[in-house]
């Protein structure tokens, strides 16, 4: 190996150790506050959900059941793609040719962005935090990337559309909107998630890939 190139990535490795370091006292700092964190109900009261319809609130709380299932999905699916390029590249795998300019610079866009709102509890230390659903599928189904995500997925086209049908849904609970409680509407991975049966359906397929 060149030893400029060799010096660089000891450099890189270097940095991103110590982002995982200021992570991890980040952590350690939310887990000690988190003895003094308000309860489910005492945020209700000073959000002053009462004040609501009933039956809106109602449905509302279904459909956070979705919220969390996609919220957890996303980012144990960044945790992969972080823990297999940084296996298969190196510590500087954020800011090689895996990753494309328009995904990183919006990445590091929104993490900027978002450093100006203090009130708000950062979603991460790293770029890979702030990156999109779509922007995960891009990393994955790349071709010089695939090598490594194969095993998991087997299929690219299955990752895209499987994906893109969870986002659908992501995209309709985050706007206040709600999946159908009827009977299964869709058959297909081909078409977006119509309902709670096929959202299930499809994230569950998606989980099964990750752990088996």
């Amino acid at each position: 190996m060149n030893p400029l190139e060799n010096a660089e990535n000891k450099i890189a490795g270097f940095i991103y150790k110590a982002q995982i370091l200021q992570e991890s006292v980040a952590n350690l700092s939310i887990k000690r506050d988190q003895k003094s964190e308000l309860s489910f109900e005492s945020i209700s009261e000073k959000v002053s959900i009462s004040y609501f319809d009933k039956t809106l609130v109602k449905e509302a709380q279904k459909m956070s059941a979705v919220y969390i299932a996609i919220a957890s999905f996303e980012n144990m699916l960044r945790g992969i793609i972080e823990e297999k390029l940084l296996d298969e590249k190196g510590a500087n795998w954020w800011n090689s040719p895996a990753v494309s300019a328009d995904i990183r610079n919006g990445a590091e866009r929104k993490m900027e962005e978002e450093k100006q709102n203090r009130w708000h509890t950062p979603r991460g230390l790293r770029p890979i935090y702030f990156t999109e659903l779509k922007d995960l599928v891009s990393i994955i189904c790349k071709p010089q990337n695939w090598d490594f995500f194969v095993d998991l997925f087997g299929d690219p086209d299955w990752v895209k559309h499987s994906v893109k049908s969870l986002e659908r849904s992501r995209n309709v609970i985050m706007h206040s909107g709600q999946l159908s409680l009827g009977p299964k509407q869709a058959s297909s991975l081909m078409l977006p998630c119509s309902g709670v049966d096929d959202f299930a359906g499809t994230y569950r397929s998606c989980l099964d890939r990750l752990v088996g």
